[in-house]
Parts: structure tokens; C-alpha cells; sequence
């Protein structure tokens, strides 16, 4: 499996480099170089496009171990170095074969021709160098076209030539039989690895750019590792220190339980339904409570009653209160039926569970 992965990844990787090189080759202005003659005699190379500086005359030469002798001029080398270089093959090293095929098959003459060329030529698919024209009916719901293939031997000096000079890519054409009209056919278009991508290995680059993004998303899952745990920890003391708060908050300042702390409130504070009635029972009949406060352990009681004196000794008589006294003046209204009187007292915390 992993060599599996490893193939696929290396397809991957050239089939993005290929596709890289091309579009940089599509939109980069490159020189374009002609080569006429056979690779193995002399060969004439001419400047089509027109590039900055002098025009150069045309330059005849021979491969040797594909090399150009003798040497080309510095300005020639320049020249060749990304550029695309166009050959026209010699129709005596070219094969042409008519074929025909139905019409349905026009979409599908690739894979048709390429599974074919074993038995069409002397060569197999890896071993020829082939193109064909473009389909024209033949009639009765058929296409004939003309194939043109070469040895892929008889293109390699040329090969070899145009990347040892840092070309960008070499075009090899045939040309069909004169007297039949048709256009030269394409048989080979090869990228090559030249001054277009001087210094630049497309797949290392690839490799080491997705390293570094591989090895950046580790660091990032390290990183976002160490701090979700670092969070996690801090939320983890928070909710203990929360839960410290509330546990402390139940607790009195002695380490108490809350229904201790409430039993102990209940034992210590007065209840104002035991006060209201002590009072029932220590104020005599005919005296009226009209207003009644509790402020702690004091109980202020204003009210009318026929003896207001008498009303100190009642209230002190009683276990619940004490130190009863006046807080304000007792006074008699014009047509009231008593005297209104206002009698503080203090609250004695007896007020035990049997109560």
C-alpha cells in the first residue's frame, strides 16, 4: 500500500509540474526556432519570431552526441534558451497510412489509433512517434484521415540537441506525400525541461511546498494540542474554585453546615409569630396595637389603652421580653377612647425548640 501511495503521489506530482511548466510556458513570450534538414546531415536553423536585439542570420550545423558542430555563437545559445524549436520531418523516415473509421468514432480516434499502432506501423505506442490529420467524411457515415508516425530514435538527436541548448520544448511535423492538399500533421510536441525553468525543479518544489504545509498543519495540531489542554486545565481549576465558592458560601465561618447555621439563626433571632404572641398575651383586654416593629432584639409596639403605665409591668412580666420603657410621650386625643402609648422593649431569645 504504501508503494501504492507513493506511485500515485509521484504521478500527482508530475502531472502538476507538467501542468505548471505549461502555463508558464503558454504565457511566458519564448523565441521560436526552426530546424530544417535531417538530424543526421546538416541542419539550417532560422529565428521565426522576432525577439529584442539584432535579427540573426540562419545557422547550419551538425549533432554530434548531441551537440551542434561546430559550436553555435553566444548569441545563437541565447537564442535557443526557452524557446520552442519546430522541426519538419523527411517524409522518407516518416510512415503514412490512410485510415477510416465511422463516424461515431470521431471522439474517440485517440484511444482508437494509440491501441492500433502496433499493427498499424512497425513500432509500438511507446516506441513511435505518431499524429494524424484531421477527419474529413468519406461518405456513407464515415471519416478518413492519414496517420504519420517515425521511430521515436530518429527524433531523439533532436531530442537531445534542443535540451542540451535549454529549449523549452521541440515540435516535430510531417508532411504528407505532395499532390494530396493536406496540412502537415503533428507527431511529436515535448516539453523540455530547459532555461524556462532554469534553476526551478517544478516537482521538488512541489515536494518541498507541500513538506512545509504538511510540517506547518503539524506544528499548528501541536500547538492547538498544547493549548486546548492548557484551557482545559484552567477551565478544570475554575470550576473547582466555583465549586470551592459555592461549598464555602453553604458553609458558615466555623466549618458549618447550612442547616446548622439556620438551627443556630433559628435558636438566636426571635420569631415574629412568638412575639405577636407574647404580646396577645401580656397586653390586657381593651388595649389596641396599631403598629408593630422589630429591629433585632427590640420590639417597638404603638397602640391605645385606658392605663399606659400598666402596661410596662404587664410586658416586663413576661419571659420574652425586658427592660420595657416609654420611647415617646404617651398623649390623650380630644374625644379618643384611651390613651395612645409607645413602648419599647428588648427581646429575650428564649425561643427554644419547644416553643
Amino acid at each position: 500500500m504504501i508503494s501504492d501511495a507513493k506511485a500515485v503521489f509521484e504521478e500527482w506530482i508530475s502531472a502538476v509540474a507538467g501542468a505548471v511548466e505549461s502555463l508558464i510556458g503558454r504565457y511566458a513570450p519564448r523565441p521560436q526556432i526552426e530546424l530544417a534538414g535531417e538530424s543526421t546531415a546538416v541542419l539550417t536553423a532560422r529565428l521565426k519570431s522576432a525577439r529584442k536585439g539584432p535579427q540573426l542570420p540562419d545557422v547550419s550545423f551538425r549533432i554530434s552526441n548531441g551537440r551542434p558542430t561546430p559550436p553555435l555563437s553566444p548569441d545563437w545559445q541565447a537564442a535557443f534558451r526557452g524557446s520552442r524549436v519546430e522541426t519538419q520531418l523527411v517524409p522518407a523516415h516518416v510512415l503514412f497510412r490512410p485510415l477510416d473509421f465511422p463516424k461515431q468514432a470521431t471522439d474517440f480516434l485517440d484511444g482508437m489509433i494509440r491501441t492500433q499502432i502496433d499493427r498499424l506501423t512497425p513500432w509500438s505506442a511507446e516506441e513511435a512517434a505518431f499524429g494524424w490529420s484531421a477527419p474529413s467524411p468519406s461518405g456513407q457515415e464515415r471519416i478518413e484521415l492519414t496517420l504519420a508516425a517515425t521511430s521515436k530514435q530518429e527524433i531523439e538527436p533532436l531530442v537531445q540537441f534542443a535540451s542540451g541548448l535549454g529549449a523549452q520544448s521541440l515540435t516535430a511535423f510531417a508532411v504528407p506525400p505532395a499532390g494530396n492538399g493536406q496540412e502537415k500533421i503533428k507527431v511529436l510536441d515535448q516539453s523540455l525541461r530547459g532555461a524556462a525553468f532554469h534553476g526551478l525543479d517544478t516537482p521538488r518544489t512541489l515536494r518541498v511546498v507541500l513538506l512545509s504545509a504538511a510540517g506547518a498543519v503539524a506544528i499548528l495540531l501541536l500547538a492547538g494540542l498544547y493549548f486546548g489542554d492548557s484551557l482545559d486545565s484552567e477551565q478544570q481549576q475554575l470550576v473547582q474554585r466555583i465549586s470551592q465558592r459555592r461549598a464555602a458560601l453553604r458553609l458558615g465561618p466555623d466549618g458549618g453546615s447550612a442547616v446548622g447555621l439556620l438551627a443556630k439563626r433559628k435558636q438566636s433571632s426571635p420569631s415574629t409569630v412568638i412575639v405577636l404572641e407574647a404580646l396577645s398575651k401580656a397586653l390586657p383586654d381593651g388595649t389596641y396595637v396599631t403598629e408593630l416593629r422589630i429591629d433585632g432584639d427590640k420590639v417597638q409596639v404603638v397602640g391605645m389603652t385606658q392605663d399606659a403605665p400598666s402596661l410596662i409591668r404587664l410586658i416586663e412580666k413576661s419571659p420574652q421580653f425586658a427592660r420595657a420603657t416609654f420611647f415617646a410621650p404617651t398623649t390623650r386625643a380630644q374625644n379618643a377612647p384611651g390613651e395612645q402609648f409607645h413602648i419599647e422593649a428588648r427581646i429575650t431569645p428564649s425561643f427554644g425548640s419547644s416553643t
